[in-house]
């Protein structure tokens, strides 16, 4: 088995393209998501569907990826008809497909190509989630410390085990959640990412200045090897870039969305996308810091080949 790491990726790489959005594309093969599980359903039902999606965006340049597994709770499987075996193996099968999307990439293309082996990043979403009312973009649970670490730790050492490279907590809305999380891996040993969801430049969805979420993280965690923001607006993510530069200097990962807005009863986007290109967003954030970008929600596999031209620019003006 081969291995990689962020660190090595940004060494030869000086920016990580991260893969997009696992939703849109399924959707766009006719894939109905109108369900608690959302994507976490095709697990069980089409999961060779999920393994193409990763497929393509290693094929359109993505050096890392993230597996199926935002939705995939225990507690959520479980209320769904799912047993507590049921429930596990389909966590770990989300990291499963994801390697063997990987390992025939490689051998059909990525080798040959010289490119990077691509990070397997093991996709936990918040307790927000899993609530699958909105909650990712709102926080305030009115759990305790307790309840988040036992909602989280399992699935957290079933990605792990199944072969995650890294732990990515996304759309966290919550600096209380995402300390748990934190406390979680660094108990494990775990390398992590963590990824705050945003209202603003200024704050994360809770109403803490991201500012305070950089600070509290800087020292002190040895695991976490990627801080940043996922699930915003895009015409935020600069800003945000720039606090979070400020405050520690952690390698910055960042993915918005696409500016429109998520209705958490019908499960879509709607209103307007923001004005730039996706490529011209994704320069603009390498030339504020970040060391990882790419798109999630609403994104498809020409949005990766936008960040692969607006890396290409970015590394042609380093020179």
């Amino acid at each position: 088995m081969m291995k990689n790491s962020i660190e090595n990726i940004i060494k030869e790489n000086k920016i990580m393209v991260i893969d997009g959005s696992m939703s849109t594309p399924l959707e766009n093969r006719g894939v109905s998501l109108n369900s608690k599980l959302w994507t976490a359903k095709i697990l069980a039902e089409q999961p060779e569907l999920i393994k193409q999606v990763h497929k393509n965006y290693f094929k359109a340049g993505a050096d890392c990826g993230i597996t199926c597994s935002y939705q995939a709770s225990i507690p959520g499987l479980m209320e769904n008809g799912y047993t507590l075996e049921e429930a596990e193996n389909l966590i770990r099968s989300a990291v499963k497909i994801f390697c063997e999307a990987r390992d025939e990439w490689w051998e059909e293309e990525g080798r040959e190509a010289g490119r990077a082996w691509p990070l397997c990043l093991g996709a936990a979403g918040p307790y927000g989630a899993y609530l699958a009312d909105g909650s990712e973009y709102r926080g305030n649970y009115g759990i305790t410390d307790e309840q988040l670490k036992e909602f989280h730790k399992r699935r957290v050492e079933l990605l792990h085990e199944a072969g995650a490279d890294i732990i990515l907590f996304e759309t966290v809305p919550s600096l209380k959640e995402a300390k748990v999380e934190a406390e979680i891996a660094e108990e494990y040993g775990y390398d992590y990412w963590i990824s705050f969801s945003c209202l603003s430049e200024n704050i994360i969805c809770e109403g803490i200045p991201i500012a305070e979420c950089a600070t509290t993280f800087a020292k002190g965690y040895p695991h976490l090897k990627m801080i940043g923001v996922n699930c915003t607006k895009p015409e935020y993510i600069t800003g945000l870039i720039h606090k979070i530069k400020e405050n520690c200097d952690i390698p910055i990962g960042v993915y918005p969305n696409s500016g429109e807005e998520y209705d958490a009863v019908k499960k879509v986007w709607f209103g307007k996308q923001s004005a730039l290109s996706f490529e011209q967003y994704a320069y603009n954030y390498m030339k504020s810091g970040a060391s990882a970008v790419g798109g999630c929600c609403t994104t498809v596999a020409k949005h990766v080949e936008e960040v692969v031209r607006a890396k290409k620019r970015f590394s042609e003006e380093q020179k």
